[in-house]
């Protein structure tokens, strides 16, 4: 007979992908044990009394950059103040980026970044691996991590010439070996080359303000990345293909065309390109202003006088895009952006984001752009089956853990520097007022946040072993 402990969830409406329905929730001990009816009777040792509130399977952020080094310095959140804050935002899960550089033996940067999680995460966490060099040794690496490390997804950058970038050979033989081991290839697809040549051209030009950070890597660069990455998957055998952190009309044009044929083609966006512009943002302050600087990250934000919002929020609604994700690689302004002052190629690339995406995509749905269901699905549903952890993640239900979110929709929430839990010194998102909010978390049966109190540790959170995708033809 079992002894673990019993929690109640009561009054709320389920949200799914395919429905809102007024439902109880039992858990006991770390797992979703039932879905009753509202009322039933039944014993528990704690009671939530959700009424008036949704309640959904905790978010599934498969895009975040905890103690990442980039730009010569490093990302300002650690796993213990990174995962905190996501667990404030209702993110139960996230999947970090392991990197190793060329040189580097993948095993050796893979133990690095589990000394860095183990115990210092307050929510559950996986890893990607972020292939920097890609030889022989890379290659083989990769089938042992799909093999034996539940690490099932393989990043490559076409961007950043001397850091990480791979030309077309290194990235057609990580996606034959992809097809061969059955894992998924996730591309950060901008024309590197070119874009360092636009970037020196603007410097030469005098051009220093962070604004030339997006106006040098023009959208017609994505998507020409984005096209090279779908061929070579397609010569490689019809390799599964993730890009992120889509920002383009264009790029999305070419994916949606690539989906429609039928090929394992995927995508993410993320809030920021979803809500702030190149002329607001990047360009804040104005000629020989540094206050764009808080807004430079790769892919850069797009102009507000072209569709590229409106489009993404459609490839939203018609799946085109599959999984919103916050690519979370926050860098304070006051001693780490300002190391590109005076010249904008040096600004790390990055902002802080983990925190707000269940509350800034919930407002989509105020607004209209997506259902409750849709929501539920691109934040939390579809990212744990993308990346091998449903129904275990992303699903209330019998035998899921009980990683759930209770989400009152008349809250009001006020994003500022100034309350939110991330470890940065500014907000992308600074004064926004949104509708609806967290009220309480639990992460495996565990409420970790309550009311805007958290009830975490930093020893809480475990590393999640992945299978392969789940949507793979």
């Amino acid at each position: 007979m079992s002894t673990a402990r019993r929690t109640l969830i009561t009054g709320g409406d389920l949200v799914s992908t395919t429905s809102t329905t007024p439902t109880d929730v039992l858990v006991e001990g770390e797992r979703v044990v039932a879905l009753l009816a509202p009322g039933t009777q039944i014993a528990a040792e704690d009671r939530i009394d959700a009424t008036g509130c949704y309640v959904l399977p905790g978010g599934v952020d498969v895009h975040t950059h905890m103690e990442m080094p980039f730009g010569g310095t490093e990302a300002s959140d650690t796993f213990e103040t990174g995962t905190r804050a996501a667990a404030f935002g209702g993110t139960t899960t996230v999947v970090d980026f392991v990197v190793q550089r060329t040189g580097e033996v993948v095993e050796r940067a893979l133990e690095t970044w589990h000394a860095k999680a183990a115990g210092n995460s307050a929510v559950d966490y996986g890893f990607h691996m972020i292939l920097g060099g890609v030889d022989e040794d890379s290659l083989t690496a990769m089938d042992s991590l799909v093999a034996h490390e539940g690490i099932t997804s393989f990043k490559l950058f076409m961007a950043y010439p001397g850091v990480f970038y791979s030309d077309d050979g290194q990235i057609l033989r990580a996606m034959q070996r992809a097809t061969d081991n059955g894992a998924t290839i996730m591309m950060h697809a901008e024309n590197g080359i070119a874009i360092d040549v636009l970037v020196q051209q603007a410097l030469a030009a005098g051009n220093t303000d962070p604004v030339f950070h997006g106006l040098t890597r023009p959208a017609e660069l994505e998507a020409e990345a984005v096209n090279r990455a779908i061929a070579l998957a397609a010569v490689a055998g019809g390799t599964p293909l993730y890009v992120v952190h889509v920002s383009a009309s264009q790029a999305l044009a070419r994916i949606a065309a690539e989906r429609t044929a039928g090929a394992n083609v995927f995508a993410e966006t993320c809030p920021q390109y979803l809500y702030l512009t190149l002329e607001d943002h990047l360009g804040a302050g104005g000629p020989g202003s540094f206050e764009g600087a808080k807004y430079a990250c790769s892919t850069p934000l797009r102009s507000k006088h072209e569709r590229h919002a409106a489009d993404l929020w459609q490839g939203l609604r018609t799946d085109d895009l599959a999984v919103v994700s916050t690519d979370h690689c926050p860098f304070c302004f006051n001693d780490q952006k300002q190391l590109g002052v005076g010249d904008f190629s040096k600004i790390p690339n990055g902002m802080g984001g983990v925190e707000h995406r269940l509350d800034l995509v919930h407002q989509g749905v105020v607004d209209g752009h997506l259902s409750l269901q849709r929501w539920v699905e691109t934040c939390s549903t579809t990212p744990a089956r993308m990346f091998g952890m449903y129904p275990r993640k992303g699903a209330i239900a019998p035998g899921s853990d009980a990683d759930i979110v209770v989400y009152d929709p008349s809250a009001t929430t006020r994003i500022s520097a100034r309350t939110h839990h991330m470890n940065i010194d500014y907000s992308a998102f600074e004064g926004f007022e949104l509708t609806g909010g967290v009220r309480t978390v639990l992460s495996r049966g565990r409420t970790i946040v309550d009311r805007g109190t958290y009830l975490g540790s930093p020893s809480h959170g475990q590393f999640v072993r992945r299978g392969l995708s789940q949507y793979l033809r």
